[in-house]
């Protein structure tokens, strides 16, 4: 199964969407767990954490995304607020539906407010079997991953942070690639997790 879903409960879900189906990938939005049986990979955008964790739990999500996840039935991708949700731990006081799939912590918010929004040219280990790949990463609001656990992969890191990690079928990153023209990443998504598959 190629389709890719996008999480559709707020945040920049369409420009995913927008991105995968420009890379070539049958793509679809994901607000319900019955919907998410449809795809083997789910990318978690972008978006106000707290609001999407509230949503998650009130439609089942949460569990629902776990459960396929630790199947091994389901890849995931979380960019910005995703990565977020995606790894175990954020500094602070903080209810959100963590998934917990990357051993992680990250600290929400750590460059700044919007307004100190900026671009940074980022190098990624070899993607899509090509060796390393210049990437134009846009930060917008991003979090900061401040420790990473024995199985954590680091694909590439921006001021000597971790910028795009990785660990079993998931992949998350602290910046937003579906605000560039580059469609590379979510085809990597595709090749390198959710075509895993089935396997």
């Amino acid at each position: 199964m190629g389709r890719i879903g996008a999480l559709a409960l707020q945040g920049d879900f369409e420009l995913h969407i927008k991105m995968l189906r420009k890379a070539g990938i049958e793509a679809v939005e994901i607000r319900t767990p019955a919907q998410l049986d449809s795809v083997s990979g789910l990318v978690i955008p972008g978006g106000e954490s707290t609001t999407v964790s509230r949503l998650m739990r009130r439609y089942g999500l949460d569990k629902a995304i776990r459960e396929r996840y630790l199947s091994g039935s389901l890849a995931v991708y979380g960019t910005c607020m995703g990565m977020i949700l995606v790894c175990s731990d954020t500094e602070g006081d903080h209810d959100l539906a963590q998934l917990g799939f990357i051993d992680a912590t990250v600290e929400r918010n750590a460059y700044g407010p919007q307004v100190e929004s900026f671009e940074s040219d980022i190098v990624i280990d070899s993607v899509n079997g090509s060796g390393p790949m210049r990437f134009r990463a846009v930060f917008i609001r991003a979090p900061k991953v401040t420790r990473v656990g024995d199985g954590v992969k680091i694909l590439a890191s921006h001021a000597g942070a971790p910028a795009l990690i990785s660990q079993g079928l998931c992949l998350a990153g602290n910046f937003h690639p579906e605000l560039t023209d580059d469609w590379r990443l979510h085809k990597y998504f595709l090749d390198e997790f959710a075509a895993r598959i089935g396997d």
